[in-house]
């Protein structure tokens, strides 16, 4: 598969400047800096957002609850930084005051239950405890010189995602279900989109009677690649009752939807392909069954 490029894209959107588009003042959460009447003013416009739901294209607000605005300078030191929640007045709209240079700016769009750490460009990091969420990004180069700059900006997926359906019912005794899988990165790097470590990704449910998707996300180390998931499920004592392992190929800005019955299945880890792959300008689907 070709490799798909950020940078190349988001440099496009940079060239598309509107005049002066930034007047409120911004209210955000746990700024190092905020500043109303900056001399580069950002607005998110829009978000990809493509088979992950029905819709095409959405509000800000609808697609994900947080976005971090980071500006680096040329070697990835950190020089601004706002993160904004999605309860806020002017949330996706912030400005910088900016010495004359060039920059690198990262906008990072997500639903985690925290922020991530963003010391430097090249690892934007979240954990386990925060959550692993639908995940955009805008990254590029921007020059500031005499003339305020306005950008209007669009973020891009840059996560996979496993959808894991059980189609048979759950036994009374079992209370919880984990998601543990590898091949993946719980970090990106924003000049690249891609993974950027080997992390344990973690993820834990409470069973709901009514619940039988879990979804699963993870940023890849390019465009295709494979987790190794162990699927296990307890009692309300932390008993193990039943436990699954699968190698589920994955692909960027994709889902890989894997279904089947999990209780009373035979329990053999390989999965097989049944259904077709349905690619779109954006993203496609796989079906899988065990």
């Amino acid at each position: 598969m070709k490799k798909y490029s950020i940078i190349a894209s988001v440099f496009a959107l940079f060239v598309m400047f509107t005049v002066f588009a930034c007047e409120k003042a911004i209210i955000s959460e746990n700024n190092e800096e905020d500043t109303p009447k900056g001399n580069l003013r950002v607005s998110v416009s829009q978000i990809e957002k493509t088979s992950f739901s029905a819709l095409t294209r959405a509000a800000v607000a609808d697609v994900c609850t947080r976005l971090n605005f980071a500006v680096y300078d040329e070697d990835g030191t950190r020089l601004k930084l706002i993160s904004q929640t999605s309860d806020k007045e002017d949330y996706g709209t912030c400005s910088f005051q900016l010495a004359a240079g060039t920059y690198q700016l990262v906008v990072v769009g997500h639903s985690s239950n925290g922020n991530p750490s963003m010391a430097d460009p090249y690892k934007i990091q979240f954990t386990n405890s925060q959550g692993f969420t639908d995940t955009f990004l805008c990254y590029g180069s921007i020059t500031i010189g005499e003339d305020p700059v306005d950008l209007e900006l669009t973020l891009n997926r840059i996560v996979a995602l496993c959808r894991f359906v059980i189609t048979d019912e759950f036994p009374a005794d079992v209370k919880k279900l984990r998601f543990y899988y590898s091949g993946g990165s719980g970090a990106f790097d924003a000049t690249t989109g891609f993974g950027c470590v080997n992390s344990k990704q973690d993820v834990k449910f409470d069973v709901v009677a009514t619940q039988k998707q879990f979804d699963l996300y993870t940023f890849l180390h390019d465009t295709e690649g494979t987790i190794h998931l162990t699927v296990t499920a307890y009692d309300s004592a932390d008993n193990v009752l039943y436990e699954r392992t699968f190698d589920v190929p994955m692909q960027q800005n994709h889902i890989t939807w894997l279904t089947g019955a999990f209780f009373t299945g035979s329990g053999a880890s390989p999965t097989t392909i049944t259904g077709v792959t349905v690619n779109t300008d954006w993203a496609g689907e796989t079906y899988l069954t065990f």
